[in-house]
């Protein structure tokens, strides 16, 4: 029945989508149509499978169990996430105090960095949103702190039991089995966490933070490490391990419930207009988003390749031909048949930066829905036989490129996502960035 209903509901919407401009189509009947289309597309048929938990309802939020949120541990991860006063690691002791995780996760930019790689320590200047961040010309390239692949987002990604490109963080779901690759960076694994608390208690150590008992008291935050962390004996409650657990505590409270989408599906039908809905009706029928984005964030954790270019092809710092990162999920297990497939990413936000997939090798989003629609492969190292069987022509009309780019780049976008920041740290610092030109950038001087 469920199959029938979502083929009627598919022949009506590419009715309503061919009807020319002298006819006029009730605006009822179009969002009742797509109402029907969205929600078949769910695997439980319910439209409000796609609905985002709000960022105050916790307990609507999806948790590691050995991590429960509590409003008191969200708000001590929030500080921290923008708190560059941690950051006392750094290579050059005049970079000390200057970086902090919003240094490459800015919420302006979609919780990614605003230019095409991040970079923490090494970095200067902030610019708008984070896309004037550049190289210290006092650093040597290996005293950088940088990613050989684009960040991912953090939004929704509470739904994202395992972290990373490719998927290497988390003891859970896809990496039952994998246990003999839980070593060295990884070895947070063998906790039994999910991704986010697995990678955030690694990335501590990697991007240079030491929360310690003298700086949690200097900085103002002793009161809340107490109160949070009480259960914790004190010589183990002012650390980079319960640190991350707040930091990951608040990174699961992200979503983007202002997207026009999401007002869409909680019954607001004027949150998108005509060519959005024409767009939505692509995504969730014709073009087929869903059969990869399938996830409530419009997210997965399948992992496919689809041959985009790597970050080392493009002007980059610490990353070249013999990167691990550059082999997706198979830089993880050693599984050929891995090899060069990469985590299906969320597409809320996309538009905040112009910098796409891994490599960043993409700077427009219409070009992108191109790349899909045409499905031809742009990476000259990647087998032909290790493309995905779900990258394949679209066969969309110009048109159909606009109204489905307009969707991912205007629906999508929820224009608010500054509502995340403090207003202040405790310590007083500048944030996220507090360097010298940072701080001119951002008006902290």
């Amino acid at each position: 029945m469920k199959h029938i209903i979502f083929t009627l509901s598919l022949i009506l919407a590419l009715i309503i989508v061919s009807c020319n401009k002298d006819q006029m189509v009730p605006a009822a009947q179009i969002d009742a149509s797509l109402r029907s289309m969205v929600a078949n597309a769910a695997p439980d048929g319910v439209l409000d499978f796609w609905l985002l938990p709000q960022a105050d309802d916790l307990a609507s939020i999806p948790q590691d169990p050995q991590n429960p949120l509590t409003e008191e541990k969200v708000e001590l991860g929030k500080f921290l996430f923008f708190e560059t006063a941690f950051g006392t690691e750094a290579a050059q002791e005049e970079m000390i105090g200057t970086y902090s995780c919003a240094t490459c996760h800015i919420p302006e930019a979609g919780f990614r960095p605003g230019s095409a790689q991040g970079i923490a320590d090494g970095g200067v200047g902030f610019g708008i949103n984070g896309e004037d961040r550049v190289r210290n010309t006092s650093y040597s390239e290996i005293e950088m702190d940088v990613q050989g692949a684009r960040p991912l987002s953090l939004i929704s990604v509470a739904f994202v039991e395992n972290t990373m490109w490719n998927g290497s963080f988390g003891s859970t779901n896809v990496n039952i089995g994998t246990e003999d690759k839980w070593v060295g960076d990884l070895v947070t694994n063998n906790l039994g966490l999910q991704g986010i608390e697995a990678q955030n208690i690694e990335g501590m150590e990697v991007h240079k933070f030491h929360v310690t008992p003298e700086l949690v008291e200097e900085y103002g935050y002793k009161e809340m490490f107490d109160n949070v962390f009480a259960e914790y004996p004190e010589e183990e409650r002012y650390s980079n391990f319960t640190a991350s657990f707040a930091v990951s505590a608040y990174i699961r409270t992200l979503f983007p419930n202002k997207a026009p989408f999401q007002e869409w599906i909680q019954g607001n039908m004027q949150a998108m207009n005509a060519a959005e809905k024409n767009g939505a009706m692509l995504f969730f029928g014709k073009a087929a988003c869903t059969n990869c984005h399938s996830g409530p964030g419009l997210s997965s954790v399948e992992f496919h390749a689809i041959g985009v270019d790597d970050m080392f092809m493009r002007p980059s710092f610490r990353t070249d031909e013999t990167d691990l990162r550059n082999l997706g999920r198979g830089g993880f297990t050693e599984d050929p048949a891995d090899f060069y497939k990469f985590k299906v990413p969320q597409l809320y936000n996309m538009s905040d930066t112009k910098f796409y997939f891994h490599g960043s090798s993409f700077t427009n989003l219409r070009d992108v829905v191109e790349y899909f629609n045409k499905a031809v492969p742009e990476n000259p190292n990647v087998p032909a036989e290790q493309i995905s069987e779900k990258f394949k022509s679209l066969d969309l009309t110009d048109e159909e490129v606009d109204d489905l780019t307009l969707f991912l780049e205007k629906s999508l976008r929820d224009p608010d996502l500054a509502r995340y920041k403090p207003e202040t740290v405790p310590s007083g610092n500048c944030f996220p960035n507090a360097d010298f030109q940072s701080a001119m950038d951002l008006g902290c001087n």
